[in-house]
């Protein structure tokens, strides 16, 4: 099943299942948290319990159109947002780099139709997209073991990943997660998908389109560390609750700027697609298409002459 939280006229918001058709109320059964982060937690732990009742309920209760709702965030503050490091062969790399993460600010989540952004201050060079795959757990999850990362996995959503560059494809502030982490960086959405609907999270199509152009556009089994060493590794440090998610990384193939005024959408096939807006109060203007890294003339020619190409990159980065 695909799970939302949602809202009618601005009203309480709600649990509800996501369908074809529309959304279907599911409060009856998934009472409304004190936040509505707690509903979806509430939700995710008494699931097993739940699943007979919710998929009754999916098959005889009355769709709302979803004209007539507005969806939120799936997880409006989760505990905690990890991200992987880079974690994409991108058909360069020799041997895999180290598994490595990062902390993403909780308050940075937006929801579908939400904006990005962007801060009015100019010390950041650049601001850049990146769509990922992202993990949510059912925990207390602690030292779970490739073999059982099944157990510690609710679903998958799907997660842009809003970066503040201060040169070419460096983080800002040297690499730090300041440089993820302003409020609205974090797009979660539209939905969480269960995990038993995926059989394998290693093969997934990730799109990402700026304005109707073609960015990302990558299959998730080109992972360097793939999910279930994800999972190991991020409890064997720390414990991961219901609610937390890890984003997966991103293939760099298709990074862009993201100036004011223009709509991203992200879509991972089998689990949803969204989109948001970006504003910037400074209303800077960086150059549009696909960013292939400084002192790529090959690539900066064919820009001029085919701004619209989709070019792979002429180096892999280290920088996430």
């Amino acid at each position: 099943m695909k799970f939302v939280l949602f809202t009618v006229a601005g009203g309480t918001p709600h649990a509800g299942i996501l369908t074809d058709a529309g959304v279907i109320d599911a409060s009856s059964l998934v009472p409304d948290g004190h936040t509505p982060q707690l509903t979806m937690i509430g939700l995710i732990d008494a699931y097993d319990t739940l699943k007979a009742p919710l998929e009754a309920l999916a098959s005889s209760a009355v769709v709302l159109p979803l004209e007539s709702v507005r969806l939120l965030a799936p997880l409006p503050r989760p505990g905690k947002i990890v991200n992987c490091l880079a974690n994409y062969w991108e058909h360069a790399q020799r041997e895999a780099r180290p598994l490595n993460m990062f902390m993403k600010n909780p308050d940075a989540v937006i929801g579908p139709g939400d904006t990005v952004e962007l801060p009015d201050f100019t010390e950041p060079y650049a601001f850049m997209h990146e769509a990922e795959l992202a993990l949510v757990f059912r925990g207390p999850a602690k030292k779970v073991s490739q073999a059982d990362w099944r157990k510690a996995i609710f679903g998958y959503t799907c997660l842009i990943d809003v970066t503040a560059r201060e040169s070419g494809r460096r983080t800002w502030r040297n690499n730090s997660w300041m440089g993820k982490s302003f409020d609205t960086f974090a797009p979660i959405g539209p939905c969480i998908v269960t995990a038993d609907e995926i059989e394998e999270p290693n093969d997934l199509w990730v799109q990402f389109w700026n304005d109707g152009q073609l960015r990302h556009n990558y299959m998730t089994d080109d992972m360097e560390h793939r999910v279930p060493e994800i999972v190991e590794w991020i409890t064997t440090i720390m414990t991961m609750n219901s609610g937390d998610v890890v984003a997966c990384g991103t293939n760099h193939e298709g990074l862009g700027f993201i100036q004011d005024g223009e709509t991203l959408k992200i879509q991972i096939h089998g689990i949803g697609e969204m989109e948001v807006k970006v504003r910037d109060p400074l209303k800077r203007e960086w150059e549009r298409g696909v960013y292939m890294g400084e002192g790529s003339t090959h690539h900066d020619a064919v820009r001029r002459h085919r701004p619209d190409a989709v070019l792979t990159p002429s180096v892999v980065p280290d920088h996430d």
